[in-house]
């Protein structure tokens, strides 16, 4: 890869990192940066901001409009910083030993960086085929900008031919991962003396009810793993990651919170575990609580539900990847991505891009320079192949 186009994509990097483009906080600075770039090299811009008007998607068109296009797609939105011991500014990209440090240097505006290089440096009257940029917000609260903007695509009737996602796997082409699915899940008793705990709905104990009723799940979750899985596990799991309740040993309790996820391999599996816990509560638990007191109940909130990306023969994204990079091994991964959402507009997804994911959400987040290299490298050819008659 030329090293102009190494030193033109650090540039862009660098600024990009200078945005502190933290999820609970507005994107809309480094989306208007980014698409004041991709207007000076043609491209057709639309903005879809969010109900609080401080965070939009970005979604840009390159040549021809048209349903056969290639999607370029990454995320705006990093993790914070609090707490963290970096050795420099976060926020100033440095470079040292190979390397490029920073916050979202790896996860991921390494990638966001190349795509715009290869903008750049792409001749737009050639393009045979629509060349999309698709660059979300609050990907890492659940992919939430990803939700919108794929309502908005569907819409408008877009349905990419092919969409890379380019989150870090080391340019490694990856074909599949979970989905992860979280929930909170509330419970209203009535206090009183626990001397007398008929006369009180102890809210404390209903949670561990519907905890038990979970653990059951997990275990039938274990009997429905399809034959053909490739994932490990290979079944659909369910984790119970927190629990808080009461405030002494004598009251009983009002109020306990159980917050909880599971990561299907298939849709049906999630679907499954939603009604049966929902059945569960409407046709005993709540009937019981009510018995005692009216007011009494449990309402489960939903924190994100994210989609899988589900492995499927002949996915001409991936070997659309393999030919590129010449690498013919394609992989599963345990992280989360906007790759499903994608996957469901339908369009071909892959996920592949540069850095690690060891590196992600760490003090001293770094990306390699060599593969900053092989993205553009990657990058140069699918431009090659969208412009070559």
């Amino acid at each position: 890869m030329s090293q102009n186009y190494i030193e033109q994509t650090k540039v862009i990097l660098k600024n990009l990192v200078s945005y502190p483009s933290i999820s609970s906080d507005s994107n809309l600075d480094i989306i208007h940066y980014i698409a004041t770039l991709l207007k000076e090299c043609g491209a057709d811009i639309i903005l879809f901001k969010d109900k609080t008007q401080k965070k939009a998607n970005l979604f840009a068109t390159m040549g021809p409009k048209g349903n056969n296009g290639y999607v370029l797609s990454g995320h705006t939105d990093v993790v914070p910083v609090l707490d963290q011991k970096w050795s420099t500014d976060p926020f100033k990209m440095k470079e040292s030993d190979g390397k490029l440090y920073g916050r979202g240097t790896c996860d991921m505006k390494g990638f966001i960086a190349a795509c715009i290089c290869l903008a750049q440096n792409i001749d737009v009257t050639k393009l045979h085929t629509p060349l999309h940029f698709c660059f979300t917000y609050d990907e890492e609260t659940g992919c939430l900008g990803a939700k919108e903007l794929v309502q908005e695509l569907k819409k408008n009737h877009i349905k990419p031919y092919i969409t890379i996602v380019g989150e870090p796997t080391e340019m490694r082409a990856i074909e599949g991962h979970k989905g992860c699915y979280s929930y909170k899940s509330c419970f209203k008793g009535l206090a009183g003396h626990a001397s007398n705990p008929y006369k009180g709905v102890n809210a404390v104990e209903y949670a561990i009810r519907y905890a038990h009723k979970l653990l059951e799940m997990r275990e039938e979750l274990k009997k429905r793993t399809p034959p053909s899985s490739k994932f490990f596990p290979c079944e659909t799991t369910l984790n119970i990651g927190e629990f808080s309740g009461g405030t002494a040993h004598n009251v009983i309790p009002t109020l306990a919170e159980l917050v909880w996820e599971i990561r299907p391999v298939q849709i049906t599996d999630a679907n499954y575990v939603k009604q049966q816990m929902e059945d569960f509560c409407n046709d005993e638990l709540i009937p019981e609580m009510r018995k005692v007191h009216h007011g009494s109940d449990i309402i489960t909130h939903i924190i994100s539900e994210i989609d899988g990306l589900i492995p499927v023969p002949n996915n001409k994204a991936v070997k659309l990847i393999q030919q590129l990079t010449g690498k013919n091994s394609t992989d599963l991964v345990a992280f989360g991505t906007e790759a499903g959402l994608f996957q469901s507009l339908p369009s071909s997804v892959v996920v592949c891009g540069p850095g690690s994911i060891e590196q992600a959400h760490k003090a001293d987040e770094f990306i390699h320079i060599e593969q900053l290299a092989q993205c553009l490298d990657m990058l140069h050819k699918v431009g090659e192949k969208l412009t070559t008659p």
